[in-house]
Formats: structure tokens, C-alpha cells, sequence
């Protein structure tokens, strides 16, 4: 079923957010986030992919994101089918306490679906939002950044590993991002 959060403009920004089929904590096992991390960076270098800003959650991840070739939706498709199979494989071939459990829902989520004849990783749904004017996109980078502080793992936004608030906090993050600074899409530094 689509939602209307749809990529519409391939050369737009966009804030974006993937969620695990049937809300699985996956992303509690650094293992399965550093995927995410090497997917995002390959992305970076070979597919064109802006990142501005992310956050790996749980159960979901948020980006705000452009694409340098305008075709947003091919690297996000792309990002999300080869993430997709390595993690599966990483369930399947490294010590998961949780394989069995996992693997079903992965397993039964993808029934009924034509695209994923085995496991289905991600829901379907990117809950695509063009950013539409600076304001937009300083109250989503605020979100992303807080949504560790919301969940309780961490005090303050730059605490948080897996998320780009370092980088925005002028310290060295796990993934380089387009930082926004003074006067870039008319958006103030966020911290």
C-alpha cells in the first residue's frame, strides 16, 4: 500500500525514514549498523548520494539526503536492496542469538510481496518529505539528531555514535556528511 510520502522530485531534499519490517530491533547489534554505514559510505562515493544528516535507531533510520544525479529513488532503492542482503547474510553466518526469531518474521513479512521472494528487511515505504524551505530542514536535523536523547541511550545529540550530530557539533563523526553551515539553505548551525 503506498502512503503519500513519495519521492517526487529526484533533485530535491529529502528527509527520509526506513523502518524494519514488523518494528525488529535489529540495529541494537553494532554488527548490523556498521552495515548500514559501509552502505551509506559506498553510496557517498560510488552512487552520488548527499548525505546531510542520519541517525540509526533500533528499528529505523532517518536521512536527510539529495542526489547528485538526480535519481534519488534509484540510490535510495539500491541503498536498501544491498543493505538488505548483507544483513540478512550477517543474521544468517555470524552468532545472532535472536537467527531463528528474526529470520521468521524477515521471512513472513516477505510473503505475499513479489519483490522479495525469501526475507524482507525494510518495509516498503521510504516516508519520503521534500524539505520545502530552511525552517523544515533545521526542525528535521533537530529531530534526527534528538532522537537518541528521546529514546534515553544518551544525553546529549554528539554522545550518540551512529548519528551525524558530531559532525554538526565540529567533532569528527563515524560518517562524513554535508555539514549546513551559516547561510547554506538559510539554515543556522543546529548546536
Amino acid at each position: 500500500m503506498t502512503t503519500g510520502y513519495q519521492i517526487i522530485d529526484q533533485e530535491g531534499v529529502y528527509f527520509l525514514t526506513f523502518q524494519v519490517v514488523n518494528w525488529i530491533d535489529l540495529f541494537t547489534r553494532k554488527i548490523y549498523r556498521d552495515i548500514i554505514i559501509t552502505n551509506l559510505r559506498y553510496c557517498q562515493q560510488q552512487k552520488g548520494l548527499i548525505l546531510f544528516a542520519f541517525v540509526i535507531m533500533s528499528n529505523h533510520i532517518h536521512l536527510l539526503v539529495r542526489a547528485r544525479n538526480g535519481n534519488l529513488s534509484d540510490v535510495i532503492r539500491d541503498l536498501k536492496g544491498y543493505s538488505s542482503k548483507q544483513i540478512i547474510e550477517a543474521i544468517k553466518n555470524t552468532p545472532e542469538s535472536r537467527k531463528d526469531w528474526i529470520l521468521m518474521h524477515l521471512a513472513y513479512a516477505a510473503g505475499g510481496h513479489a519483490r522479495n521472494k525469501f526475507y524482507q528487511v525494510w518495509t516498503h515505504e521510504n516516508h519520503a518529505e521534500i524539505v520545502f524551505s530552511s525552517s523544515f530542514f533545521k526542525q528535521k536535523l533537530n529531530y534526527i539528531h534528538l532522537n537518541p536523547v528521546r529514546a534515553g541511550i544518551v544525553e546529549e545529540p554528539q554522545e550518540y555514535i551512529y548519528s551525524s550530530a558530531k559532525n554538526y557539533n565540529d567533532e569528527k563523526g563515524i560518517l562524513d556528511v554535508n555539514v549546513i553551515e551559516r547561510g547554506m539553505l538559510g539554515v543556522d548551525r543546529a548546536y
